[in-house]
């Protein structure tokens, strides 16, 4: 049930809505993330060497702690398990369709980390803010604001603990024998001693994982698919025609069609980099920037990597090791026989245990473990944030994180099915009126452009 109803929210409505905001941003900025690549990448990438540290009026978080606060949102249990899941469900082209919604989700975000700086509001010693603020704001949508907020709540209970959990115990299961419960309540005790020094703590934590994680992850991947470097080209040509040809014969007689490519690439896709979500914007609207559009270009290089560099690794790992059997899977989805160790974490493991041999799913198992872990933690700061604003009740934030700690253990022994339905409901239910806002507010959010590119020379 919770699998049809996903499916009739996001086909075609919201896969629609995803592409047509990210086309209408990227149109009206003149295809800015691409003919504008050495601007905005190259002034990064000179501002990361300098450890992304220049403030603004100061008090909230540096550049670099907020971009790795969100990017810990955002490489977590997608860019493995839910890759993994994509291409299962969804066949070899589901990774094309992910790369389409990366490239448009690039001026998305762009839009949206503008808009929440911009619109933020001072707090205490720092900055609050996010798709609420500025649909409140500035567009005066109440109703905007408290439906995002809802769903924020939920989709962080849901996607942001529910599935990181669920990935996390069954990655350190398949890797290590270890008991899921047991897991999951190991989990939520260090996700607690993190939580608990608020956003500050969470943004230096964040600040130290997330470049090791990042490095081990894409570093042992790297080495896998250069090991089946000969089958680089059939796996990225089987992306292409999976992505294109309706019933696509990767199965005999049996195929993947287009609107599962679709559906599965562009959710997944919005999974990793929250690009139209909203929910990474929180984090950079607590950044120490100097303007909107400068934590609009951090916030474009956080879809590059989290979407266009990780998941890609994961996705050509599986493709090219040849752990994935697209006959197998279709028959499996055929006869409603899936199990958890068919797709998700065990599938990526079994793609790093062709070269790392019975390592190779304790790779994964650390590196999920990694990912996962930082999401909870960035996922928490959303849902305090979207709580607050629902109900302006400060005194909340201590029972709401231990929903949060409880909805770690049991997502630690749920099943993966049901994990990933209930979040790409939440998730595509949050994201209906921040689309709409970004699409209102894009033309005065590119207008800022031109300051950011000045202020990155």
């Amino acid at each position: 049930m919770l699998e049809r109803v996903a499916d009739g929210l996001w086909q075609p409505w919201l896969l629609g809505l995803f592409l047509l905001v990210g086309l209408r941003c990227t149109v009206s900025s003149g295809f800015f993330q691409l003919l504008g690549l050495r601007t905005w990448l190259g002034g990064l990438a000179s501002s990361l060497m300098r450890g992304g540290r220049k403030s603004g009026e100061g008090g909230g978080l540096t550049q670099l702690q907020a971009l790795s606060t969100a990017l810990a949102s955002t490489i977590g249990t997608g860019s493995i398990a839910g890759v993994a899941t994509a291409i299962f469900f969804g066949g070899p082209g589901a990774v094309f369709w992910m790369w389409v919604s990366a490239l448009l989700g690039l001026m998305t975000s762009f839009v949206e980390k503008t808009l929440a700086v911009k619109y933020r509001r001072r707090a205490g010693n720092g900055w609050e803010g996010g798709p609420m603020e500025y649909m409140e704001r500035r567009l005066g949508w109440r109703w905007g604001a408290g439906w995002f907020s809802l769903w924020c709540v939920l989709a962080s209970l849901t996607g942001g603990a529910l599935v990181q959990s669920n990935s996390i115990s069954a990655a350190l299961s398949a890797g290590f024998d270890l008991d899921r419960l047991g897991v999951g309540i190991v989990v939520a005790l260090c996700t607690g001693g993190v939580i608990l020094g608020g956003i500050g703590r969470v943004g230096r934590v964040s600040e130290k994982l997330v470049p090791a994680m990042a490095l081990l992850f894409l570093s042992t991947g790297i080495l896998v698919i250069a090991a089946h470097a000969e089958r680089l080209l059939p796996a990225l040509e089987q992306i292409l025609s999976c992505a294109l040809t309706p019933q696509a014969g990767v199965g005999g007689a049996l195929g993947y069609t287009v609107s599962s490519a679709l559906r599965y690439g562009i959710a997944r896709g919005v999974f990793t980099n929250e690009a139209g979500v909203g929910s990474s914007a929180m984090a950079h609207a607590a950044a120490d920037a100097a303007s909107p559009a400068q934590e609009g270009y951090w916030g474009m290089f956080e879809v590059f990597f989290a979407t266009l560099v990780v998941c890609s690794v994961t996705a050509l790992t599986i493709l090219t090791s040849g752990v994935y059997d697209p006959a197998g899977a279709l028959a499996a989805l055929e006869s409603g026989t899936v199990t958890g160790e068919m797709t998700g974490a065990p599938l990526a493991g079994a793609a790093f245990s062709t070269l790392f041999g019975r390592w190779g799913s304790a790779i994964v198992a650390v590196c999920l473990l990694l990912f996962a872990f930082t999401s909870l933690l960035g996922w928490d700061y959303y849902g305090e944030r979207a709580l607050i604003h629902l109900t302006g009740e400060e005194g909340l934030r201590g029972p709401f994180r231990l929903i949060f700690l409880a909805t770690v253990v049991l997502g630690s022994v749920g099943q993966v099915g049901q994990v990933w339905a209930l979040s790409d409901i939440c998730n595509g239910l949050m994201a209906l009126p921040n689309l709409l806002a970004v699409m209102v507010l894009a033309p005065e959010a590119l207008r800022e452009i031109g300051k950011g590119r000045s202020e990155l020379r």
